[in-house]
């Protein structure tokens, strides 16, 4: 069982539905454990695995603007954004951190997308290796179940309208 208790949800049904998961390759090996917990979601939800584009970015800085951009092909209907932050000696990660967090929310409200935020802010490498590995955390896996969550609730309560960028 996934520790923060995904295992014990039920999952939302995304069949037929389009995801973009997009990975922040600064820390390849996190980036890949990341990515397979979120195809794993997705699976899960049943999206066929065709329904599945990848595309990678260089760090999480560059995260918001990738997610905008694959929002207005029009081509998905929820994104998930993946990468790791960690803390340094420097005070890059707090603007590195925070200004993603605030990039990929700022997308999403604009958007009205459902973006599933699997970016890890750590202090360590092996802090954020427990957050991705499958038995642990699993935040990948956890992220992408959000954003096929937030799809499901958009279908069971439409709004006037999606606002795209």
């Amino acid at each position: 069982m996934k520790r923060d208790g995904a295992a014990d949800r039920a999952k939302p049904d995304c069949a037929n539905k389009r995801f973009a998961i997009v990975a922040a390759r600064f820390h390849a090996d996190l980036a890949d454990l990341l990515v397979d917990g979120a195809r794993r979601a997705l699976r899960d939800c049943n999206v066929a695995d065709e329904h599945v584009s990848l595309f990678e970015v260089a760090g999480c800085f560059e995260l918001p603007l990738a997610c905008r951009n694959l929002i207005a092909t029009d081509r998905f209907d929820a994104v998930v954004a993946l990468g790791a932050v960690i803390r340094g000696e420097t005070p890059h990660f707090d603007f590195v951190a925070g200004e993603c967090a605030r990039g990929i929310m700022d997308v999403q409200l604009a958007t009205g997308t459902p973006i599933g935020f699997g970016v890890l802010t750590t202090e360590t490498l092996s802090q954020a290796r427990e957050r991705a590995v499958p038995n642990g955390v699993d935040k990948g896996y956890a992220a992408a179940l959000a954003a096929a969550g937030l799809l499901n609730l958009q279908a069971a309560a439409p709004r006037a309208g999606r606002r795209r960028n």
